[in-house]
C-alpha cells in the first residue's frame, strides 16, 4: 500500500495548507514583545493627553514658541490631538516598531532553533516567508491604526469634535479632516513598507532578531541624516527617507500630492527590492538553526 504521491510526497500533503496564517497570527499575539508593542501604542496618546493636563503653558522663551503652538493645537479637537500623535510618533516610534515586527520574525526563529524544524514538517521556505511577512506586516498596520484610533478617541473625548487646524493650511470641516488623516495614515503606510523591508530582509540574512531590527532602525537614522546634507543634491531623492514627510502636502489646501507620489514609488521599490533580496537569500540559504 502506497503512501505517497507520484511526486514523492506523503498523501494529503498540500504545501499550501501548512503554516496557516491564522495559526501564526495567534501565535505572535502570544508574544510578549506583540503584547508591549501594541499596548504602548495605546498608552503613548493616553500618557501625551496625561502631559497636556499637567502643562502649565508658562515659559515661553529660549525656542519654546513653537513647540507651544503645536501644543495649542493638539488641544483644540480631537483631529487635531490625532495629528499631534502621528507626528510626534512618525519619525522614530513608528519605524522602531514596523522593525520590530519585521526585523524580528524570522531571525528569532532562528535564535531559537525552531527554524529548522518548521522547514522539516515540511513548510516550504518560500511559503514561510511569504506567511511570517504578511504577519509582521498585518500587526505593523495594526498598531498605526491602534496609535490614532486610541488618539482620536481619547482626543475627542477630552477637547470636542472640532476642524481639522494645522500650519499648512486653513481649517478643515471635521468631516474632510478625518479623510485628510485617513490619508496621512495611508501614506505613512506606504512609506514604511521601506522599513518594513530592509528589517525583513537582515531578519533573513542574521539570526540575530536585534542585530535585525537595530540595524534597519540604524540605517533608517543614517539615510534621514544624509537626507539633511544638502551638497548631497539630487542624490537625496533617492535616499528611502526622502519623502517621509510628504504627509504634510495632504494637508496643504489646495491638496499637494506631487512628493507623495514620488514617496509612495520610491517606498514600494525600496520595499519590492528588499523583500525579493531576502526571498533570494532565504532559498539559497542552509539553514542550521
Amino acid at each position: 500500500m502506497g503512501v505517497t504521491d507520484p511526486a514523492g510526497a506523503a498523501r494529503g500533503y498540500r504545501p499550501s495548507a501548512t503554516m496557516p496564517f491564522g495559526a501564526e497570527f495567534r501565535r505572535q499575539a502570544s508574544r510578549r514583545r506583540t503584547q508591549l508593542a501594541l499596548g504602548f501604542m495605546v498608552l503613548l496618546p493616553l500618557i501625551i493627553l496625561v502631559a497636556f493636563q499637567f502643562n502649565s503653558g508658562g515659559d515661553d522663551d529660549n525656542g519654546n514658541n513653537e513647540f507651544a503652538s503645536l501644543v495649542d493645537l493638539a488641544t483644540s479637537g480631537g483631529l487635531n490631538f490625532t495629528l499631534f500623535s502621528i507626528f510626534v510618533s512618525a519619525s522614530f516610534l513608528l519605524v522602531v516598531v514596523v522593525a520590530l515586527f519585521c526585523g524580528d520574525t524570522v531571525a528569532s526563529e532562528a535564535s531559537w532553533g525552531s527554524l529548522r524544524y518548521l522547514l522539516a514538517i515540511p513548510v516550504p521556505r518560500a511559503r514561510l516567508l511569504t506567511v511570517k511577512l504578511v504577519v509582521a506586516l498585518a500587526y505593523s498596520g495594526l498598531a498605526l491604526l491602534l496609535l490614532a484610533g486610541t488618539a482620536l478617541a481619547a482626543g475627542t473625548l477630552r477637547y470636542g469634535w472640532s476642524p481639522l487646524r494645522s500650519t499648512v493650511a486653513a481649517e478643515l470641516e471635521p468631516g474632510e479632516g478625518l479623510l485628510r488623516l485617513l490619508a496621512v495614515l495611508g501614506y505613512l503606510a506606504v512609506v514604511l513598507l521601506a522599513v518594513a523591508g530592509l528589517a525583513f530582509l537582515l531578519s533573513v540574512i542574521t539570526d540575530a532578531a536585534l542585530g535585525a531590527v537595530g540595524g534597519a532602525v540604524l540605517l533608517w537614522i543614517l539615510s534621514s541624516i544624509l537626507d539633511q546634507i544638502t551638497a548631497l543634491g539630487a542624490l537625496r531623492d533617492f535616499l528611502p527617507t526622502h519623502f517621509s514627510t510628504a504627509w504634510l502636502g495632504l494637508l496643504s489646501t489646495p491638496v499637494q500630492t506631487d512628493d507623495v507620489v514620488r514617496g509612495c514609488i520610491s517606498a514600494i521599490s525600496y520595499a519590492t527590492l528588499f523583500w525579493g533580496l531576502a526571498f533570494w537569500r532565504f532559498t539559497r540559504k542552509d539553514i542550521t538553526s
